[in-house]
């Protein structure tokens, strides 16, 4: 037995050359806190404190090699110097507008960058009001067809890659959380889908436009909110026939990231759960969306798929068949961007003694949701230029609901796993061996 790891032949990857454009649908209080970071990170020297792609080390080989870069020194990734940024939005002009508006950050950290973020300015939006009653868009294409704003995005795009002379380009969805919806015939197919943009189908909703007009431009997408969007045959289809990666769904940032982080541990040391009850209060843009119970309810369908998943009730009857899982989520303006979310936890441990774990998370979620963005971005385009296509469940890391690969069972939910399988895909196609932490292999 050799004590030697196997040798990998590292993928061939495109080197990132030239500008990346990112392209962000929704210039509200998430992207334009995104932006706003990179800048001063770039221009300020300020740490981009959250990005796993910028901050976090790779360990390589056995622990005694001592080999841990950095994951930005360990694979092509984009510069944030190459980084190009713009969006579309209903309502704010531009990105600082945009941030100035959400009030996450301080004016004193917008105003060495603010000619830049004013800069961004945000070209007008697909938007319908039927998915998100609580918004009224002023900003927005007068296009009745949906035919129409699919093409006129398509165009949009390429506008913006030509006058920003961008070799690539990358779009995450950071816009509000649509009315919940189920898939239809419409989403069967591409060809069932395009015929739907002409007859103006009701069942196709903007996020749907921009993600096809997204894949028709070659433009790797991200859906960062629990939107039906690329989550769809149609959308699956349409990125095999263009050989563009797609990712998604729904940010994970404060209440579910709690759970992301807790489940496991419970589940490790088996320990029972009886209930768990959250609830949150915000006053941004997206508390304010969802308000209508018709959002909601996609969200909340995001949410409460989370520990099911983690716990195996399945295989764990005795400890988690008969969960009580329960969120809400009330709009509270005089908290603006300050997320709060309550848990409470009743867990039952040996001869079937209870307890409970209460948390209260004061969080903000911007700050929470800028670095996946960026994270995203990055690892998208990576993706792209390593050859991908279809879903990248190895992002699955960022996602509340993350979309599993068409011939994979159920994705995993467990950040920690899912840590795992984000970095072992890195070593994977940079030649390294994944890493098992057995003192065995």
């Amino acid at each position: 037995m050799t004590d030697l790891l196997p040798e990998l032949t590292p993928r061939e990857i495109a080197p990132p050359k030239g500008k990346l454009g990112v392209l962000t649908p929704g210039l509200g209080a998430v992207s334009s806190t995104f932006i706003a970071g990179v800048l001063a990170a770039r221009t300020l020297g300020e740490p981009p404190i959250g990005s796993i792609s910028q901050m976090a080390h790779i360990r390589l080989g056995r622990r005694e090699e001592d080999r841990n870069p950095l994951i930005r020194e360990f694979v092509p990734l984009a510069s944030l110097d190459d980084l190009v940024f713009g969006g579309w939005d209903p309502i704010s002009p531009n990105a600082l507008e945009a941030a100035t508006t959400a009030g996450v950050l301080d004016n004193r950290d917008l105003g060495a960058i603010s000619s830049e973020l004013e800069g961004i300015v945000a070209m007008d939006a697909v938007f319908d009001q039927q998915w998100v009653s609580r918004l009224e868009g002023t900003r927005v294409k007068q296009l009745a067809s949906k035919a129409d704003q699919a093409a006129a995005l398509i165009d949009d795009i390429e506008r913006f890659r030509t006058e920003n002379e961008c070799d690539r380009l990358v779009m995450v969805w950071c816009g509000s959380t649509e009315a919940y919806q189920e898939p239809s015939a419409v989403h069967e197919t591409v060809a069932a889908f395009e015929q739907g943009l002409i007859d103006n189908d009701d069942n196709i909703s903007p996020s749907q436009i921009y993600a096809y007009a997204s894949l028709m431009a070659d433009v790797p997408f991200a859906n960062g909110a629990p939107n039906l969007s690329v989550d769809l045959p149609c959308m699956l289809e349409l990125a095999k026939v263009r050989n563009v990666p797609l990712a998604g769904k729904d940010f994970k940032t404060g209440q579910t990231l709690m759970k992301t982080l807790l489940a496991p541990g419970l589940k490790a040391r088996m320990l029972g759960l009886e209930g768990w009850y959250s609830t949150n209060i915000l006053g941004n843009r997206d508390g304010e969306v969802l308000d209508a119970p018709e959002n909601f309810k996609t969200k909340e369908s995001s949410k409460l798929g989370v520990l099911g998943t983690i716990l195996q009730p399945e295989v764990y009857p005795e400890l988690y068949g008969d969960i009580e899982h329960v969120v809400r989520i009330n709009y509270y303006k005089p908290r603006g961007d300050n997320k709060e979310g309550w848990d409470a936890v009743d867990i039952f441990g040996w001869m079937g003694y209870q307890m409970q774990i209460k948390i209260d998370f004061l969080c903000r979620d911007s700050i929470l949701a800028a670095p996946i963005v960026l994270d995203l971005a990055l690892f998208m385009d990576l993706a792209a230029r390593a050859g991908e296509h279809g879903v990248q469940e190895w992002l699955s890391f960022y996602f509340k609901a993350p979309q599993g690969a068409a011939d994979s069972l159920d994705p995993e939910h467990d950040l920690f796993i899912q840590q795992t399988k984000l970095k072992n895909t890195l070593r994977e196609w940079m030649g390294e061996s994944p890493v098992t932490h057995s003192e065995a292999g």
